[in-house]
């Protein structure tokens, strides 16, 4: 009787209401409240942890003293953020110190966990990321970068002597590392037209450590090259061997590779270890000691937190198995802790620190917002497959409709979220995006489209010289497939993407007009041609694989850009660009704007002051998704 009457009570609170339409509990403003977490660190001791908060276009580093009070570091009339390549590896804690880069003039600051000001040590010029320091508190080893010359340098953690570098001569460098005994120095290295998931090597240098700054005394590279990319280089703590991740048999894979013999074991486990190294400091596995590291493994977009023994078997860490994302793992000195950044599809990011052993539960440490949405009223995510134009499988994340108080009639419109990269993938973390349109009663569709990463280096070589035509004929098979299973409404479908995917989102307007009711383009490529010669050096050479280089491929640099068949795009278009963006420059939406605009095809166009490739400030982030919000009613639910 009294699960019946309960049955009654939840049923009578239900409501019909036209999917699209639902009251939501997440609004621009909650978006716009969270705050972002990255890169935890622990200090040499292990008990003081730190972790970088994006809070609008600020970040400030946070310490949690060993008593669990949490206290700001930064100073108010600073912030801390490096700008190498897509930024990243902000920041670093050793021997009581915090290592940080200044947003304002990049350089590297010194600031004592126990009070002071901080002070820069290094020069300013140029740009500085992913500090490291020696083992003895004496060295910081950094990428640094200036006019567009890369180098691995070293400085002395006092500021006293003029930087030396250790490593140059390549184009790009990333993640060093140390051994333990201080004398030797891991990175990895790559030149154009490599990404850094298509070739890279490792190098690992022996230093002349003594009263001067650190000398080269030889260096080799020890694993990598053509068509094989490294990741994240890690001497373990016993100082043997290093660990690394490399993607050489298709899959990212823990290898562990023995300084003194050369020998290489790889650690076989199921799913991918790596993940495309888009930015500096990036972590996917940290060393524990005794042949353990804790990784983070991913299977269709869902990760797991493992310990990882010497022979390769795994156990997964406890507590960890309640979040399907996590990022940045690093464990204590030693071994017996780890903090990480995680989430899930319906559970906003967190820092948490696991006990490696299993032996306490997980302690929540810093939560992203207030976390006051029950998980209930809450989009859960959904791995997919379908069938594509070509008879060959493609993946994706599904979000569907979802909410503790309305249901809806029919099936519902379908939100069709392209990712950026284009080498990349959407993995079941928490996604604003998804929960605005999922709690308001649309679906959401993440297309993996052939040329994403997480399925194997095969499936992310697809892309090759065909962007432009598998990521827009996936998204549209994929769109239909969930449209014949009832999931999405074909007559409602929206297609939205930044950068990469609203290039996709553009050129999807041009081959399938009318398919789309709206399309939602933040930042999206236009051009080909002015791309190639306008982004900045990370991406300067990409064009190379994606389409093929120039003057060779000029034929299709002009057939893949939307700019060139502008008089085609006829569908609802909101266009969104930040007007400092240096990856995808301002031209690039003006110009397919003007054309819009000539041809009186409907269309809005927003371009915010301060902003770059993405939004930080909280002022832009809720004018978006009002906008957003608004331009989708009038254009897809009431049309």
């Amino acid at each position: 009787m009294a699960e019946s009457r309960q049955r009654r009570q939840a049923t009578a609170m239900t409501e019909q209401r036209m999917y699209g339409l639902w009251p939501s509990p997440i609004g621009p403003q909650d978006i716009a409240a969270g705050i972002r977490l990255g890169e935890p660190c622990w200090d040499t001791g292990g008990e003081r942890l730190a972790w970088v908060e994006g809070r609008s276009d600020r970040g400030v580093l946070v310490l949690r003293e060993a008593d669990g009070s949490l206290r700001d570091l930064t100073p108010g009339e600073m912030a801390v953020r490096a700008f190498v390549g897509y930024g990243g590896g902000d920041f670093t804690l050793s021997h009581g110190a915090a290592y940080f880069i200044g947003q304002a003039d990049q350089r590297i600051y010194r600031q004592e966990l126990d009070g002071g000001k901080p002070r820069p040590i290094t020069p300013g010029f140029g740009a500085a990321s992913t500090p490291r320091v020696s083992p003895d508190g004496r060295w910081l080893a950094y990428v640094h970068t200036y006019e567009d010359v890369d180098a691995i340098a070293v400085v002395d953690t006092e500021g006293k002597r003029w930087p030396a570098r250790i490593g140059e001569g390549r184009d790009f460098y990333m993640q060093p590392s140390w051994s333990p005994d201080g004398e030797r120095l891991a990175w990895v290295e790559w030149d154009h037209p490599n990404m850094p998931w298509d070739g890279t090597e490792l190098r690992v240098a022996r230093l002349a450590v003594g009263d001067g700054a650190p000398a080269l005394k030889e260096s080799m590279v020890v694993a990598g090259g053509p068509g094989v990319a490294i990741f994240q280089p890690e001497f373990t703590p016993e100082g043997d061997s290093v660990v690394f991740v490399s993607d050489e048999g298709g899959w990212g894979r823990l290898r562990r590779l023995n300084t003194a013999t050369g020998e290489t074991v790889t650690m076989a486990l199921d799913g991918e270890a790596g993940t495309p190294a888009w930015g500096q400091g990036m972590r996917r596995f940290s060393p524990l000691g005794s042949g353990r590291s804790a990784a983070v493994i991913s299977s269709g977009g869902f990760d797991r937190l493992v310990s990882v023994d010497a022979e390769g078997g795994e156990r997964r860490i406890e507590g960890s198995d309640a979040y399907t994302a996590i990022a940045h793992p690093v464990g204590t000195p030693d071994g017996r802790s780890v903090a990480a950044v995680v989430s899930a599809g319906n559970q906003p990011p967190r820092v948490v620190v696991f006990d490696a052993p299993g032996q306490q539960p997980p302690e929540i440490v810093r939560r992203s917002d207030a976390e006051i949405v029950r998980p209930a009223a809450l989009s859960s995510p959904e791995a997919i497959s379908w069938r594509s134009f070509d008879g060959e499988t493609a993946h994706g994340i599904y979000y569907p409709p979802a909410s503790d108080r309305f249901v809806g009639s029919g099936a519902p419109p379908l939100i069709v979220s392209v990712h950026g990269g284009p080498t990349s993938q959407v993995t079941a973390t928490w996604n604003p995006t998804a929960q605005f349109f999922a709690t308001r009663g649309y679906g959401v569709f993440f297309p993996n489209y052939r040329g994403s990463t997480g399925y194997g280096r095969d499936y992310m070589l697809k892309l090759r010289e065909s962007w432009g035509i598998y990521d827009v004929r996936d998204a549209r098979w994929g769109a239909e497939a969930l449209a014949r299973e009832g999931k999405a409404d074909g007559d409602k479908l929206v297609i939205m993407g930044g950068s990469a995917g609203g290039y996709t989102v553009l050129q999807s307007f041009v081959d399938y007009q009318g398919f789309y009711k709206a399309g939602i383009c933040m930042f999206g490529v236009s051009n080909m041609f002015t791309l190639a010669s306008d982004t900045h050096k990370f991406e300067a050479r990409y064009l190379d694989s994606m389409l093929g280089p120039l003057p060779e491929a000029a034929a299709v640099y002009r057939e893949r850009s939307p700019i060139f068949h502008a008089d085609k795009i006829v569908d609802p278009l909101a266009v969104f660009q930040g007007d400092i963006d240096r990856v995808v420059p301002r031209e690039q939406s003006d110009s397919i704007v003007a054309s819009l605009k000539a041809r009186g095809v409907t269309h809005e166009y927003h371009v915010y002051e301060g902003e770059g490739h993405g939004w930080r400030k909280a002022e832009t982030i809720d004018h978006f998704w009002k906008t957003v919000d608004r331009f989708l009613r009038e254009h897809v639910l009431f049309a």
